[in-house]
């Protein structure tokens, strides 16, 4: 299972009088991203340069540093440590020494990786969507067994034959709720996945 952060986290360091500010946060969506990312920019400095990943999509920008020396050591650092659904800025305000492309190289990204190795990790768990139908006598043990998986109620109607609750659910307990739901219902209970078309 990939991970990604568990909140912000920030690493700072300095390179011939040049200070470099390295941000991260977890992020769900390029737009998500690029919204963080202008709050968190300082118009002041020399350079804000950046990344993300997010699943198979992914950008960076140099932001006026030399082609290549910025954005994509960034991103590097995202990659060589494994993370998903993350997006980092690192802040130069410049110090009077100029570092040469490789200086700047590994000041970006050793700003990045070590702002992403400190920081607190959470694993990506996969969820799924699915329809649940049981008879009334069932509710209360329905409604625990959703809380004992980590499963939350979407929506909720009743009819003739029953109660039919829609619910979302990680995707790794639904085998195990569905046989626990067939236990205490003789199999008269189902819990049936909602396939979502891809995007």
């Amino acid at each position: 299972m990939s991970q990604t952060l568990a909140g912000p986290a920030e690493f700072e360091l300095e390179a011939k009088r040049s200070r470099f500010l390295a941000r991260a946060a977890p992020t769900d969506s390029p737009d998500a991203a690029l919204a963080w990312l202008q709050s968190v920019s300082d118009p002041q400095a020399t350079h804000n340069c950046w990344a993300y990943r997010i699943g198979a999509e992914y950008r960076s920008s140099d932001d006026g540093e030399p082609g290549g020396s910025a954005g994509r050591p960034i991103l590097a650092a995202i990659e060589g440590q494994g993370l998903d659904q993350v997006v980092v800025v690192v802040t130069r305000w410049y110090g009077g020494t100029n570092l040469g492309v490789g200086g700047l190289i590994r000041a970006y990204g050793g700003a990045a990786a070590e702002c992403l190795r400190t920081a607190p990790r959470r694993e990506l768990v996969p969820w799924c969507e699915a329809e649940l139908a049981c008879g009334f006598e069932l509710a209360n043990a329905v409604h625990g067994l959703l809380a004992e998986f980590g499963g939350q109620k979407l929506d909720e109607s009743f009819a003739t034959s029953g109660l039919r609750l829609r619910v979302r659910l990680p995707d790794y307990t639904i085998d195990s709720l569905a046989g626990r739901l067939r236990d205490i219902s003789r199999g008269t209970a189902s819990l049936q996945r909602i396939e979502t078309p891809a995007p």
